[in-house]
């Protein structure tokens, strides 16, 4: 199944939990912003950046809006498999779907987008190094209901394909 830049998001009849991986600067939160931002609520780390046990906060934010049935997107790096379980387990937990959104980028991509970011927006390059050593490519094996990988093309649309496990 492919889908481009105009895609629209399927209007699914299960409660969602979408996870964000991939790298500082990849384009989560655009995409988040382009696509979700109209029916799913935003959880991520970075907008506790100062907040002590940051893990287990946004554990409960996915718990209580899952509990409350409001679909949400966890937008973090989420660069391996043990730092997506305990998300993938929270919304299974809550019957929800979890599915994830692997952006495919290359770390020159990222360096090049994030540059173009000001203020507390732009991430020290050694952040995207850091996260791009610890990325491990999502499989449905880890407890995903669907499973996506992000292209952005030159001119900054996004392609998603199904992913294939492999």
């Amino acid at each position: 199944m492919e889908r481009h830049s105009k895609f629209q998001i399927p209007d699914s009849k299960f409660l969602e939990c979408i996870i964000l991986i991939g790298l500082p600067g990849a384009g989560k939160t655009t995409f988040y912003r382009r696509y979700f931002a109209a029916t799913h609520l935003h959880i991520s780390k970075d907008l506790w950046p100062h907040a002590s046990r940051r893990d287990a906060r946004q554990l409960r934010a996915i718990d209580d809006a899952l509990g409350a049935g409001r679909p949400v997107v966890v937008d973090n790096t989420n660069p391996t498999a043990a730092d997506r379980a305990p998300v993938i387990a929270a919304a299974h937990a809550r019957g929800a779907q979890a599915i994830g959104y692997f952006f495919d980028v290359t770390s020159r991509v990222a360096i090049a987008r994030n540059e173009e970011r000001s203020g507390r927006a732009r991430v020290p390059k050694v952040a995207i190094f850091a996260v791009a050593k610890r990325l491990e490519q999502p499989g449905r094996a880890e407890g995903f209901d669907q499973l996506f990988c992000v292209h952005i093309a030159a001119d900054r649309s996004f392609r998603v394909v199904e992913a294939s496990d492999g």
